[in-house]
């Protein structure tokens, strides 16, 4: 079954144009279930290409899901337009008093600042708390992964010596993870980021468990049964083309930048990357949602009535 999102929302069309499904409202109601309660986050300034990424992995499971996009309520995006942000999105004041069976939280440009530093962290802080009586299971993507491991376990973000930019090996650490059903020992991510949770640190909390590694970049997905959460350090969720837009951008910038490693073929940014995560991309968030169908109440109204 497949994801409804509005059909003005732009990842509509791009959804249809690659086949995956997209259902419209009236089509949704007539059908005689739940669709699950799926909230989005979405702390990236150039939001209608994040809505597309997720979207695409969340929308093709046979799972009917009902996508509400969210941002902070007390921060102005200056890369994406009023309009779209007043069509499409609810401030999390607004989206707070719901129940979601589960919330991805998305990364955000700005490792570079300690966490407190942020403009919106308190407001960030208190979504944290309550993911917990809200939301029956979250997904904290780069930065968001960070800053939630941070503020549940104290666990701190280090500033990398230089930047981790492509496609590295990683290793499955738990297949018997439902998590990590069907993924393969050893398999290619995305990664682009400055800073790291260091593994050992992760490793030392025994409320936290490392689910996938790489040997260059450490600890990437992490569960935290506790808090009903999984934190991803990497990105999955890439099109083939988002780390050739960051490379661009910082050419044409002037910024110092290596060429993303094990991305272009034979290294070269003149051919076009292939795609060699997209698969394990659709399965570790269609495991997700099958975990979250699985366990959360049949009635919303139940979820987090166990909560810490």
């Amino acid at each position: 079954m497949p994801i409804k999102i509005p059909a003005t929302l732009p990842a509509h069309d791009v959804l249809l144009s690659e086949g995956v499904m997209v259902m419209a409202e009236e089509a949704a109601a007539r059908q005689d279930i739940r669709p699950l309660q799926i909230g989005l986050l979405n702390l990236m300034p150039k939001k209608a290409e994040t809505e597309t990424q997720f979207a695409r992995v969340i929308g093709a499971t046979p799972l009917q899901i009902d996508l509400t996009l969210i941002r902070m309520s007390g921060h102005e995006s200056r890369n994406t337009s009023t309009d779209h942000l007043e069509a499409f999105y609810q401030r999390f004041q607004d989206a707070k008093s719901r129940k979601f069976d589960g919330l991805i939280i998305t990364g955000a440009p700005i490792e570079h600042l300690e966490f407190d530093q942020v403009t919106y962290y308190e407001e960030l802080r208190e979504i944290f708390e309550w993911t917990q009586t809200n939301v029956h299971h979250t997904m904290a993507v780069c930065w968001g992964g960070m800053a939630m491991m941070n503020h549940f376990h104290g666990v701190h973000k280090d500033i990398l010596s230089a930047k981790a930019f492509g496609c590295f090996r990683h290793r499955n650490l738990a297949p018997a993870s439902p998590y990590l059903r069907g993924f393969s020992d050893d398999f290619v991510v995305p990664v682009s980021r400055w800073t790291e949770m260091r593994e050992a640190d992760i490793s030392n909390n025994p409320d936290l468990k490392v689910l996938m590694h790489s040997d260059d970049v450490g600890a990437c997905l992490v569960e935290d049964p506790k808090h009903r959460t999984l934190y991803m350090f990497n990105h999955l969720e890439y099109d083939s083309e988002t780390l050739k837009g960051e490379y661009d951008r910082d050419v044409a910038a002037g910024a110092e930048i290596v060429v993303p490693i094990n991305y272009y073929p034979g290294d070269d940014p003149a051919r076009p990357p292939e795609n060699r995560w997209r698969s394990h991309g659709h399965l570790l968030y269609g495991n997700w949602l099958n975990q979250i169908y699985q366990t959360t109440p049949f009635d919303a109204a139940l979820i987090g009535k166990n909560a810490r």
